[in-house]
């Protein structure tokens, strides 16, 4: 059980960590208590920001001697609350922000050491400067860090080639609840000594240990990219598009986006100096990027496989960008769905996957389930169907108090939606976690001997409960 730090704990952490890595000023940890959507508010003792793995293993030594609890937080980015602390004020938000170094690039190997609060962005700049690039990219780089997106096991536009963060992590340190630091870093490509804990704690939210460091895959920087924006009927047609592409591309097709009409027109209305890519209007679009070293090869291939597509009636129209301007013109529109969305209005987001090939039922079929049992909202889904996963947002009616509804019939709605995944054999959280905005509903609808597992996972490493109360299972 744990309770609040006692004064003299306090005061042992604030000589521990000095002035730059303790604060219990209101002020100064206000921005670090509400999450990035603004929908979570909690309350902390104090904020401890070590800036060694060494000062992370003193700090959880001295909090388990005395029974306080920890909630780890990187950027502050997340999505599900994952990172707030409760309005108790009784935990600690350790924050991983100073453990900002990149320790080593290895041109050689293709590996990147780098402590958990480095911003992807700044890894992004930093291996293109060795010839490299860390191929996992987000909406949030510019303050995501590495050490929440290893915790979250974040997703991103680039799944489809390069898989999630755990496909890219080799190697983590970490710091237990016992304060124990965790060294394995070492990226062995065999390792039979039982329990992966790498992967273990990729995707554990904070819940079995405070990640500190990763080693990291890298891969040769693109020397070419070519990108198309399709028009076309559905998600069915989109989906016989990737697989043909898949087939024929295969390791060069990087990206595969589906976006619905009502997205782009949001998004050209929302958002200054958009356009769209193709003079028509069309039901659905596929945004589609091929990455690699010989950019006639691309060219070749994209254009070739496109206009067969388009003569087999899988597509409607197409533009492919001539340089990577127009690129960049293409993804713009798709990141910047979320943004025109909020000036919309109010909308309850799902960030779910279920199998590839069934995705094209579940867009089809979840807004009438929807609509049958609450009359008026909209659903739309956009995003990854490359790795079957969407973003599926569903908006009150029109004609009520979007927030007020949503207060209202928010979870009921997504339990109907939650259920049809579950249904297909799909995940309720595809790359944003669990955190507190998705604990109970978890617990509801998913398996039990997942549940069972999970739990008993969590009483076995951490079995006072210190390591960020209330988030993934409770």
């Amino acid at each position: 059980m744990t309770r609040a730090p006692s004064v003299t704990t306090l005061d042992a952490l604030a000589r521990l960590l000095g002035p730059k890595g303790f604060t219990a000023d209101p002020d100064a940890m206000a921005p670090w208590l509400t999450d990035w959507r603004g929908k979570y508010h909690g309350a902390a003792a104090a904020m401890l920001s070590p800036a060694t793995t060494e000062e992370v293993a003193a700090v959880v030594t001295l909090c388990a001697e005395n029974d306080v609890a920890l909630v780890p937080q990187g950027g502050n980015s997340g999505m599900v609350g994952g990172a707030t602390p409760d309005e108790s004020g009784n935990a600690l938000l350790l924050s991983t922000r100073r453990m900002n170094h990149i320790r080593i690039i290895d041109e050689a190997t293709q590996f990147a050491i780098v402590e958990a609060g480095v911003i992807l962005e700044h890894l992004h700049e930093a291996a293109l400067e060795h010839g490299l690039r860390f191929p996992l990219t987000l909406g949030g780089k510019g303050s995501a860090t590495i050490g929440g997106l290893v915790s979250t096991n974040a997703g991103g536009t680039q799944v489809l080639r390069h898989g999630t963060m755990r496909a890219l992590v080799a190697g983590i340190e970490a710091v237990l609840p016992d304060g124990s630091i965790f060294d394995g870093l070492a990226p062995l490509k065999k390792d039979n000594r039982g329990y992966d804990l790498r992967h273990l704690l990729c995707g554990a939210e904070g819940t079995l240990g405070i990640v500190t460091a990763a080693c990291l895959r890298l891969v040769p920087a693109v020397a070419a990219r070519r990108t198309a924006w399709t028009g076309l009927e559905s998600p069915e047609s989109a989906r016989r598009l990737l697989r043909r592409l898949d087939t024929a591309i295969g390791g060069e097709l990087e990206g595969f986006e589906i976006i619905p009409h009502s997205c782009l027109d949001a998004v050209l209305r929302h958002i200054p100096q958009t356009r769209a890519p193709l003079s028509g209007v069309y039901p659905w679009y596929a945004l589609i990027e091929l990455a690699g070293e010989r950019e006639e090869a691309l060219d070749s291939a994209l254009q070739t496989e496109l206009t067969s597509a388009l003569e087999a009636g899988l597509l409607d129209d197409v533009v492919i960008a001539k340089n990577d301007r127009e690129s960049e013109d293409f993804w713009r529109l798709r990141d910047s769905i979320s943004e025109a969305e909020r000036a919309e209005g109010p909308a309850i987001q799902h960030d779910i996957s279920v199998p590839v090939d069934l995705m094209p039922a579940f867009i089809g079929e979840n807004p009438q389930r929807l609509a049958n049992a609450f009359p008026g909202v909209r659903a739309l889904s956009f995003g990854h169907l490359g790795d079957g996963n969407v973003h599926h947002h569903v908006q009150p009616p029109v004609d009520v108090d979007g927030k007020a509804w949503l207060a209202e019939h928010g979870e009921a709605l997504s339990r109907l939606v939650y259920s049809h995944v579950i249904e297909l054999g799909g995940s309720i959280s595809a790359e944003h976690g669990i955190g507190q905005m998705k604990r109970d509903m978890l617990a509801e609808l998913d398996s039990p001997a997942r549940l069972a597992a999970l739990r008993g996972i969590k009483a076995g490493l951490d079995p006072a409960g210190l390591f960020n109360p209330g988030k993934l299972i409770g």
